[in-house]
């Protein structure tokens, strides 16, 4: 009988004891566990966001192409004399010249003396021309009175025009010789920047072999590889937005249409005068886009277009302020903004800003204007 109640007991305080730990689980879990609503609460935070609608303008229509940004005109310097040994090079690579200014100098030694026996050939040839002038006109006014013979007359007469003749052979001998002394002096035939130097001091220069090269005015031009179906829209008188290989803008304007297209890449060369060069160099490498005209386009601000997976994609606002995503075709992008070319309505009202961070479906709040 004992034994039986002291089973009992125990059953009892087993019980009790099982009890107080259920309460206090309970508790636990009601601690942790969210308050009610918190997930309709999260469900309905919304990410603000600026809206837009899509603009119609004047879209300017261009043309793109490839090119090298060349010297308008290089000159070719050389010397005119041959055997003359280089004495001085005055002129560097990079450096600007004017026209006339001494690139280089020649050695004047020979050609000196030549000159100067010209002169003293010519001066003897002076002097025998005016004896025989006197002698002439002695002989022409003692032919009325019959002293000497009309075959002494004549000599006279013959040996004026001979002395005239020889003194004139002379004088234009000293001329060449002149000529041949200032070809000593190599001078820059036009203002310019020297593009190449090939004088050495010591070296024996010859006629046409070049001696520097000089980019003209410093002018440079862009000579764009053009499509054949592009060309025939091309005029002279084009503006022209030229991006050099550094990435800086050149302002250009198109000179000329070449009249021919290349046979084996079907590509025609345009010339574009580059008045204010920047940072181009002849050589380099450059892209540009030719102003052929305008038309009407649908436009939005760059910001409002996301790419993902390959494709463009708009976020459009619905009434409940809902977005949904939307795939549109875009073309040319002038400043801040791009054209939509397909797949977007003309009353759409558009995320313009924050469009990166949506996903279809999701709700938003406006920003205040």
């Amino acid at each position: 009988m004992k034994k039986t109640t002291m089973n009992r007991k125990i059953l009892v305080l087993v019980l009790g004891a099982a009890t107080i730990a259920a309460v206090f689980a309970v508790w636990a879990a009601e601690d942790k566990a969210p308050p009610a609503g918190a997930g309709a609460t999260a469900a309905k935070a919304a990410l603000t966001v600026t809206a837009t609608v899509p603009q119609t303008s004047r879209w300017p229509v261009t043309v793109s192409a490839n090119g090298n940004v060349m010297a308008w005109q290089e000159a070719i310097i050389s010397a005119e004399t041959q055997g003359l040994r280089l004495t001085e090079v005055r002129a560097q690579v990079g450096d600007r010249v004017k026209r006339g200014q001494v690139l280089a100098l020649l050695s004047a030694d020979t050609l000196s003396a030549d000159l100067a026996a010209t002169r003293a050939g010519v001066a003897e040839a002076e002097a025998n021309q005016a004896e025989a002038a006197a002698n002439a006109e002695r002989a022409r006014q003692l032919q009325a009175s019959g002293a000497i013979s009309a075959q002494q007359i004549q000599q006279y007469v013959t040996a004026e025009a001979t002395a005239k003749a020889r003194a004139n052979s002379l004088r234009a001998q000293l001329r060449a010789a002149e000529v041949r002394l200032a070809q000593t002096r190599i001078t820059a035939p036009d203002d310019g920047v020297i593009s190449m130097r090939g004088a050495t001091v010591g070296a024996v220069a010859q006629p046409g072999q070049e001696l520097f090269r000089l980019i003209r005015k410093e002018r440079l031009e862009w000579r764009a590889d053009v499509t054949a179906a592009d060309l025939a829209r091309i005029r002279p008188g084009q503006k022209v937005h030229v991006t050099t290989a550094g990435g800086s803008a050149v302002a250009g304007t198109v000179r000329s249409v070449a009249p021919m297209v290349d046979a084996a890449t079907r590509n025609g060369v345009v010339f574009v005068d580059l008045p204010q060069p920047g940072d181009a160099k002849a050589g380099m490498f450059a892209r540009g886009e030719f102003a052929v005209g305008e038309r009407d386009g649908v436009t939005l601000p760059q910001s409002a277009v996301v790419l993902r997976d390959g494709f463009n994609w708009l976020f459009l606002i619905g009434a409940d302020n809902k977005v949904r995503q939307l795939k549109v075709g875009v073309g040319a992008r002038f400043g801040e903004r791009i054209e939509i070319t397909s797949g977007l309505p003309k009353d759409a009202r558009v995320v313009s800003q924050g469009a990166g961070f949506l996903a279809d479906g999701d709700t938003v709040r406006l920003a205040d204007k």
